[in-house]
């Protein structure tokens, strides 16, 4: 069994000898966690990164950034909610409540950096990442490598990248990355195992950074379902289920928002998905708040207001019921799926809609063909750079390398992480300014 005692922990990365858990401050370091990713440079980066839509034109859609302030806002309203009644259960036994006034923060300050570690052009730079090895040039490599670092290379996972962006030492940087609390680093983690026991792709940490989780995960007290000398498997810190709710919620309902937008979906059919969520007589007062404006893109916002606010109280009340199971390892899925039937069938309802008229929609699968291709050259000839530094074609390339990636490492795994680090923190403009100057089709103004 977890308990929340350890689990809310502020001794920080890297600074663990600096720790002082009986110091006062009006700014908890839970806190800090928050307003040093806000003004991190990684952070800024994902304005202009691909949520699920291209890039901004006429018509404002999410980006990276826009995505994560907003699963900020809704993680910290169901981690507030979930704190509030843990507060009075644990009152009630005598038992100390004061780490609950924590949550709100801890979970803000994990949905603002959940997606730090995603490459440019949404999910399809993940793939396109992961085929190159897999199914492209860098397959040659495989002998070179060991099982653990060629799982770690051919199902490459931004939430992976995420925790390894917080805490590695880049070259001429602090030890501890962003030195971020160990409870906040844990909130991340949504498959706490290594590459090589992921059954779907999906794992929490690379091999380079195991031993930095599993420091983290021993200190907080997370079960460890891993025999020694076995992969390393963890149970989720508990916020964690909270962190992926709010990501889900605000991906399905705020892409739906987009679409409508767009004009991919069309005014009837949201309002239908959104109304579903709800219970007959809450139906009728929702139309007739619709009634009172004429703009159907104030009606959606209306609704979709409603919609995260159901959700998000589904949610906590699905994790305040579950708190025991959470705590013992073995609740088993996300909160979404224990959610009361008729807010699950709303929401599956959602999910089929977005993949059949958004993620498979003409402007999508060609931001994902573009950016396939873009990251998949990107990663041909930076691999290649790397690999042979000595040719003068690589070392005019290799100085384009940000400093911090450490492109001579002694090891091909490290080499090929600093391409990975470069590559995963370009912005969607940068990677393609970057390919067409390497294609020879732009040049600097002369």
């Amino acid at each position: 069994m977890m308990h929340w005692e350890k689990l809310v922990n502020d001794k920080r990365f890297g600074l663990e000898d600096y720790h002082d858990p009986r110091k006062s401050q009006l700014r908890t370091d839970f806190r800090r966690d928050y307003d040093r990713l806000v003004f991190s440079s990684p952070f800024r980066r994902l304005q202009n990164k691909t949520q699920v839509f291209p890039l901004p034109g006429s018509i404002f859609v999410h980006n990276r950034l826009t995505h994560s302030m907003e699963v900020a806002c809704v993680g910290k309203s169901m981690a507030d909610t979930i704190a509030l009644a843990l507060k009075e259960r644990y009152a009630s036994r005598g038992e100390n409540t004061e780490h609950f006034d924590h949550l709100g923060d801890i979970v803000a300050a994990a949905c603002l950096a959940h997606d730090l570690g995603n490459p440019p052009f949404g999910h399809s730079g993940e793939r396109a990442i992961a085929t190159f090895f897999s199914e492209g040039a860098g397959s040659a490599l495989k002998p070179l490598l060991t099982p653990q670092q060629w799982a770690d290379l051919t199902h490459f996972e931004g939430n992976a990248n995420a925790f390894r962006v917080l805490t590695h030492q880049f070259k001429g940087r602090r030890k501890g990355g962003f030195a971020m609390t160990y409870s906040t680093l844990a909130s991340i983690v949504k498959y706490p195992y290594e590459s090589i026991l992921s059954p779907n792709g999906k794992f929490g940490f690379f091999a380079s950074e195991a031993e930095d989780y599993s420091r983290v995960a021993d200190e907080l007290g997370l079960l460890r379902l891993s025999k020694p000398g076995e992969p390393l498997r963890f149970a989720r810190h508990p916020l964690v289920y909270v962190v992926e709710a709010a990501d889900d919620i605000c991906y399905e309902v705020m892409d739906i928002e987009d679409a409508h937008k767009l004009r991919i979906l069309s005014t009837h059919t949201v309002i239908d998905a959104f109304l579903d969520f709800f219970e007959p007589e809450r139906r009728c007062k929702m139309v007739e708040v619709m009634g009172t404006v004429s703009d159907p893109n104030e009606k959606i916002a209306y609704l979709r207001s409603c919609v995260v606010g159901r959700l998000v109280e589904c949610c906590a009340r699905t994790f305040i019921d579950n708190e025991e199971a959470i705590l013992s390892g073995t609740f088993e899925g996300s909160l979404l799926r224990h959610i009361p039937e008729r807010e699950r069938a709303a929401y599956a309802h959602c999910n089929r809609l977005s993949w059949d008229n958004i993620y498979r929609s003409a402007e999508v699968v060609d931001i994902e063909l573009a950016g396939n291709r873009i990251i998949t050259f990107l990663m041909e000839r930076l691999t290649d750079a790397v690999m042979r530094p000595e040719l003068n074609y690589s070392k005019l390339l290799l100085a384009k390398f940000p400093e911090q990636y450490d492109v001579t490492a002694p090891t091909l795994y490290a080499k090929l992480q600093a391409v990975l680090d470069h590559v995963s923190a370009m912005t969607d403009v940068y990677a393609l300014d970057l390919y067409r100057k390497l294609n020879g089709t732009s040049l600097p103004a002369v």
